[in-house]
């Protein structure tokens, strides 16, 4: 599927270099990409769940974490972007299906990065948010 409103060339090059990493591995896939907002799709499968049969918290975490980054090196890419604190709420279980995160900036300043992500199940149910600290290193 191709993203709507994907910001090239940097959006190209970071797709070539997400090829066989966790992203692909998980399988997140973009739909939407502005300079400042992404939105991304996975469809939550057998083995994306836990014990319980709903979608494991490391999975939707997962998901943050990479839509919040993505969003991030989107904006800034001539800079390389790490995680420093991942704060996530699970407000309501999620089920086998596709599954939408959406990320967007808060703040950026020099060496330091803040954005925020939800993630819905298709019917825009809210499941899971949180907020994400980045740093240039």
């Amino acid at each position: 599927m191709e993203p709507k409103n994907a910001v090239s060339p940097q959006f190209q090059h970071l797709m070539e270099r997400a090829r066989n990493t966790f992203w692909e591995y998980l399988g997140c896939e973009i739909v939407e990409a502005t300079a400042d907002k992404v939105v991304v799709r996975l469809v939550a499968q057998q083995h994306h769940l836990n014990l319980i049969g709903i979608v494991h918290g490391g999975v939707t975490s997962s998901m943050l974490d990479n839509a919040m980054g993505v969003v991030l090196m989107l904006a800034r890419p001539d800079d390389k972007i790490v995680t420093t604190n991942l704060n996530v709420q699970f407000v309501a279980p999620m089920q086998p299906g596709e599954l939408f995160v959406t990320a967007e900036i808060v703040h950026q300043s020099r060496k330091m990065l803040t954005a925020v992500g939800r993630v819905t199940d298709a019917e825009g149910r809210l499941g899971t948010f949180g907020t994400g600290t980045f740093r240039v290193i």
